[in-house]
């Protein structure tokens, strides 16, 4: 796995370049000199969190036959004041889970995702408390 990183403007208008081309965009906030025109480091890992948790609940769920039409993923989470680095300490994790889905199966896949196949959040869990929890939407 490669990235590559280019600075765009100003200070810490950044944009990452994955292997195959794909990009995204992040900077500081304003009030440490960024302009805000991408999204924020700690944010980004927030969204990895809840896109690599996604992918393996919609997986889990695909081979258990359960008929997944959509998917939404709310993440909150607390860092730590007035220390530098300011790491996560708790995150709160809601999948929202849209379909005609059996609640047991829908438990195990997001179990599974949050405490054995997500990569982010085995990385998180040293530091961070991660709560999670799901809803299901017929």
């Amino acid at each position: 796995m490669k990235v590559e990183i280019n600075r765009i403007s100003g200070k810490y208008h950044l944009k990452s370049f994955n292997e195959d081309g794909r990009s995204v965009e992040t900077d500081a906030s304003e009030s440490i000199g960024g302009t805000n025109k991408g999204v924020r480091p700690m944010q980004m890992v927030l969204m990895s969190l809840g896109s690599c948790s996604a992918i393996d609940v919609i997986t889990i769920l695909e081979k258990q036959k359960q008929e997944l039409v959509d998917i939404k993923v709310e993440i909150e989470a607390e860092r730590e004041k007035d220390k530098e680095p300011s790491l996560f300490t708790e995150i709160n994790i809601h999948f929202i889970l849209f379909g005609d889905i059996d609640e047991k199966k829908a438990q195990r896949a997001v179990n599974l995702s949050m405490d054995k196949y997500c990569s982010v959040a085995q990385i998180l869990k040293p530091t961070a408390k991660i709560n999670h929890r799901f809803t299901i939407q017929n």
